[in-house]
This record gives C-alpha cells, structure tokens and sequence, in this order.
C-alpha cells in the first residue's frame, strides 16, 4: 500500500505530534505533576495515534475499491469493479483493531 503526498504529510505531522505529546508526558512523569494532567495528555496523544492509523487505513481503503483490471476483465463478474476483498478484509480488521 502507498499513501498519496498529502495523506503521508498528514500522518507524519500526527505522529510528531503525538512523539511530542509522548515526551511531555515522560517529563511530567518525571516531575511528578498531577496525574489528572498526565492521562489528559495520554489521552491527547493516544488520539493522535489513532487519527494517523485512521489515515493510514482509509488510504488503504482507498486503493482497494479503486477498480482493478486484473485478469483483463476488470469487474467482479456482476458487472461492478474488481475489489481486492482479502486485502479489504485484513484492512477492517486493522481499522478494528485501532478502536
């Protein structure tokens, strides 16, 4: 699977984010700070994750309804585009997993 420029841009900024978000909670850790603050800012950056794999998965959806034209005919034998379906299917399946 690739991810187009935009897309890739998107999930890179996310994970940074979430890298940053990440080191502040170890230094708050450090510090000793309220641990209201500390799972505030575990929230935040378990949600930065979770938005980038959902870039990454919807992209990879994506690819896998654009039509194909393997086998030279180009459908599903009902007339509609080819779907990769074990690569749909092991796609909801991660999609599942993020929640």
């Amino acid at each position: 699977m690739r991810v187009d420029g935009q897309a890739l841009t998107d999930v890179i900024n996310r994970l940074r984010r979430a890298e940053g978000q990440i080191r502040g909670i170890i230094a708050m850790l450090e510090s000793g700070r309220d641990c209201t603050e500390v799972v505030t800012q575990l929230s935040a950056a378990s949600r930065a994750l979770d938005r980038a794999g959902f870039k990454i998965i919807s992209t990879g959806l994506q690819q896998c309804l654009a039509p194909t034209q393997r086998d030279g005919a180009g459908d599903d034998g009902d007339g509609g585009p080819k779907v990769d379906r074990e690569r749909l299917a092991e796609l909801e399946k991660l999609f599942l997993s993020l929640h």
